[in-house]
């Protein structure tokens, strides 16, 4: 048993840590931190090894057997909580509410008012940004972004112009696009 620490544990344990990455090297995008909370694994499987390990010949490929069922057991673990954050996240496009034709991205709080920001006077008249940014716009999205501006629900708007939902999502779409926003910063 003495000797089998001195050659596991030689030189800051390279050679447990060589059995370590060799296991780890099936796997892809560990830390640096990952990889040292796996070598304090492999510490304990280690001892837990030479407890259960009868035959000191047949000594690696037991430890090589325990360290991979416990590194892949523990990378399922770590896949699992990821799963469950990723089941728990909603789109911002995901519909708030019943029949409000609301998205979670309109419900979220945020201090700029992009609507405000295109109408906003600049002494004489639009600012050489929101103009050009309005040439952008078509006709009609440009009526539906001054009837949000000036605070018109969605379904007001779709009924004032007389355009379907989908024309609607399509103008709002265009109005809020990063290509055509991008020029107002």
């Amino acid at each position: 048993m003495e000797e089998l620490l001195k050659a596991y544990y030689a030189d800051n344990a390279k050679k447990l840590r060589g059995l370590v990455d060799k296991i780890l090297s099936k796997f892809g995008g560990l830390s640096d931190k990952d990889r040292d909370d796996f070598y304090s694994l492999a510490n304990e499987v280690f001892v837990d090894a030479m407890r259960r390990c009868e035959d000191i010949e047949a000594f690696d490929v037991f430890l090589y057997a325990c360290l991979s069922n416990k590194i892949k057991t523990e990378m399922s673990k770590i896949n699992c909580e990821k799963r469950k954050a990723d089941r728990m996240s909603v789109s911002i496009d995901a519909p708030a509410g019943d029949d409000t034709g609301l998205t979670v991205g309109d419900l979220i709080a945020d201090r700029f008012d992009m609507e405000n920001a295109v109408f906003e006077k600049m002494g004489q008249g639009y600012g050489m940004r929101t103009m050009l940014y309005l040439r952008k716009l078509s006709k009609l999205q440009r009526e539906v972004l001054q009837l949000a501006a000036d605070g018109y629900a969605s379904d007001e708007i779709k009924e004032t112009l007389k355009i379907s939902e989908k024309q609607y999502a399509d103008c709002n779409a265009a109005i809020h696009s990063y290509r055509n926003v991008s020029i107002l910063f």
